[in-house]
């Protein structure tokens, strides 16, 4: 078995290299990112494996702390030494096991690479002590590709960065960004990896295809789990008993329950997708959606949410809590009552579809009434959860920040077409609990519609 391609991530103190590797190896729990410089003290290994071989063993090191005494503490350049035999001469002196026992560290672990990857945060100004890291990398004899970090920052110095690695004949350059990775870093990267390693370009080249195919199918794997929650919820339905529906405080009881088993089935699809994307779960509650973090369950029912989701799916104005009643009001001549005041209105029943009319009146004239969600509450979710599903494929595993749903959410009347191919829901409960062949038949055209959306 071909030994993995060994690659050294390596660059100034806080430049994004643990940032960098969990962005390039989708593990969110690899090192430790902070703001503190110095964080990672020892030199620690992360493997890329396709089909649980190791292809490629990336090594985090230390940052270079003090380049500038660095480059004096190794001397001239003899007549008789190349440069990589002068850093395995410093190796051996006492300054390298007590001054500069950090960079040692990086040193040895470049003589052992097959590559560097050189990472620079490009916000930083261009001064002295970066030309020396320059130059002390360029003397161990191997490839180093450079990696201009945070190129999306308003702070960016980008231009002047190439400028200097260009003096240097580091032509060879890599732009990215850890916190929010665009379309076509990673490709690039791999891609210049080639150039500077053509003897190991079989390598390369399969892991390029291989992270192409692990993107598309984290898009695949993220529209099921959409679609699946979409018919889960246009499925579920609650039948009340004479009893209750007649009962204003048990009525409000049950439409509270049903609201927390409608959240909570919304936070399993969330938790799902950071699942498919390789984030750990507190991202959503810490950082990633404030949607989830207390505010979450007053938006998704707010009247103003729903009634501007159904004014624009063409639903009238009327959209209450996003509870309605299952059946035909006017057909089987119930009235409202005080399950109006609850926020189940006539526009949201007549909106849900009867396609089970015969069992509904059966309930109403029992006394019965059956509870279910307002095509506006579905829709809200489908746009959170799209929006969702595109940042975090988009988005780098070192970053903070939160993601805003609101601003990013697609116009809810583009979704119609998934209003549409979840009303087959309504009139199968059992949908919200398991699979079934018309379920699944159901969750193909779901998905084949919101591949649509883009």
């Amino acid at each position: 078995m071909a030994e993995p391609l060994a690659i050294a991530v390596v660059g100034h103190t806080n430049a994004g290299k643990t940032s960098l590797l969990r962005t390039l190896t989708r593990r969110r729990d690899f090192g430790e990112v902070s703001g503190r410089p110095g964080t990672t003290r020892h030199v620690e290994s992360v493997d890329l494996a396709i089909d649980g071989r190791a292809a490629l063993r990336f090594f985090d090191t230390p940052g270079l702390e003090d380049p500038t005494g660095l480059l004096a503490a190794l001397g001239p350049l003899r007549a008789d030494m190349t440069p990589p035999q002068r850093i395995r001469a410093f190796l051996e002196t006492r300054a390298s096991r007590e001054d500069f026992e950090q960079e040692a560290k990086v040193l040895r672990a470049l003589l052992d690479v097959d590559a560097a990857l050189f990472v620079i945060d490009c916000r930083e100004p261009v001064v002295a002590k970066f030309r020396c890291e320059v130059e002390i990398l360029a003397s161990c004899g191997k490839p180093v590709l450079p990696v201009l970090n945070f190129v999306r920052d308003p702070l960016s110095r980008e231009a002047q960065w190439s400028a200097l690695l260009a003096d240097f004949a580091l032509h060879a350059q890599a732009r990215f960004d850890a916190v929010a990775p665009f379309e076509g870093g990673q490709p690039q990267l791999y891609a210049s990896l080639q150039a500077l390693l053509p003897q190991r370009q079989a390598v390369l080249q399969q892991v390029a295809g291989f992270l192409e195919r692990e993107r598309a199918d984290r898009h695949e794997a993220g529209l099921r789990l959409i679609a699946d929650a979409l018919l889960s919820l246009g499925a579920l339905r609650v039948t009340l008993s004479r009893e209750e529906a007649s009962s204003a405080a048990l009525k409000a009881q049950i439409v509270e329950r049903f609201r927390a088993d409608v959240l909570q089935r919304a936070r399993r699809a969330v938790q799902s997708l950071l699942d498919v994307h390789a984030f750990a779960h507190d991202d959503a509650e810490l950082a990633l959606l404030p949607w989830l973090d207390g505010r979450w369950a007053a938006d998704l029912f707010h009247p103003e949410t729903l009634r501007d989701a159904g004014v624009r799916l063409g639903k009238g104005a009327a959209i209450g809590a996003g509870i309605g009643l299952a059946a035909d009001v006017a057909l089987a001549g119930l009235s409202l009552g005080s399950a109006a005041a609850l926020g189940a209105t006539i526009g949201g029943a007549a909106s849900q579809g009867f396609g089970t009319l015969g069992r509904r009146v059966a309930e109403a004239l029992q006394g019965r009434e059956a509870l279910s969600l307002e095509d506006a509450v579905v829709m809200v979710v489908a746009q959170r959860l799209l929006v969702l599903h595109a940042a975090l494929s988009t988005r780098g595993h070192a970053a903070h920040g939160r993601v805003d749903l609101e601003r990013a959410a697609l116009p809810v009347e583009r979704l119609q077409p998934l209003l549409r191919a979840v009303q087959p829901a309504r009139a199968h409960p059992q949908w919200a609990e398991g699979d079934s062949p018309r379920r699944e038949a159901a969750q193909r055209a779901l998905i084949a519609e919101l591949r649509a959306l883009g």
